[in-house]
């Protein structure tokens, strides 16, 4: 694993003269936000040793390097999930490259669904915490020394610094938002009106399947992470109409105009 960290490593750097400390991971309905990137370098999936490929509608699968607000980025343009048949490791490889690349930053986005009945379709969470229901842990197996410590703390996963600054920007830009705890799920199925309960009875305030096992092994390198939730439906009221991918990706529109603004004002603070 390390040997092909670095070997992947060592392509990127070959294909861009950039070397950002940055990294954004743009989730589904939100790659939008790559048309604010002044794009030097775009590299498909397909074409980078050792990563695979995203199927996800929504999810471009390219590796941007570029300028936002005058800062270097490196920026997925769409993300790996396990419910995609990958394994831990394959969908946390990038972010064990991005360390080894030199990142320092990471800022994750995703849509979700919501658990939390104040929320409604548009809202943008900052995270603060999350709820880790995959059924592998992406640090499983034998620890990478030179990445991290065999049993690393995740009281800070979510960069305290990091969201206090978020939330002066939202402040200043009168955009608003909510704090609260991610549930992170394998997928692929929606959930059950049961879950939906569950999960907000144990302490969620938005559910999705990706973010956790990207943020524990970027914590676990050394990386500060922070991360925003875009709530693409409300999943408490029996009521509700029939969940789908497509309405997940059209209520995150909602946020496009403000997650822009946030990201990037925040991107000058890393």
């Amino acid at each position: 694993m390390w040997q092909k960290i670095n070997n992947t490593c060592d392509f990127l750097k070959s294909r861009t003269a950039l070397r950002p400390k940055v990294a954004i991971i743009l989730g589904t309905g939100l790659g939008d936000l790559a048309k604010n990137i002044e794009v030097a370098d775009k590299i498909p999936y397909s074409e980078i040793p050792n990563f695979k490929t995203s199927t996800v509608a929504g999810h471009q699968g390219c590796l941007l390097f570029g300028y936002l607000e005058g800062v270097q980025v490196m920026a997925m343009q769409g993300r790996l999930h396990y419910y995609e048949g990958y394994s831990m490791s394959e969908i946390t490889f990038p972010e064990r490259v991005m360390k080894v690349f030199g990142i320092e930053t990471l800022i994750v986005s995703n849509a979700a669904g919501g658990l939390n009945p104040e929320f409604v379709p548009g809202d943008i969470m900052f995270i603060t915490d999350h709820l880790n229901m995959f059924p592998e842990h992406p640090l499983r197996g034998p620890n990478i020394e030179e990445l991290g410590t065999r049993f690393p703390d995740m009281g800070d996963a979510y960069n305290k610094k990091l969201i206090a600054k978020a939330e002066e920007i939202a402040a200043k830009h009168n955009i608003p938002y909510k704090k609260g705890v991610y549930v992170g799920t394998q997928g692929p199925s929606f959930e059950t009106l049961a879950e939906y309960r569950y999960f907000h009875k144990i302490g969620g305030d938005t559910v999705g399947m990706s973010t956790v096992p990207e943020v524990i092994v970027a914590h676990h390198a050394g990386i500060k992470c922070f991360g925003i939730s875009i709530v693409a439906n409300v999943g408490l009221d029996a009521n509700i109409n029939e969940v789908s991918h497509d309405e997940v990706q059209e209520n995150t529109k909602k946020a496009q105009a403000n997650l822009s603004v946030l990201i990037k004002d925040l991107i000058k603070f890393c």
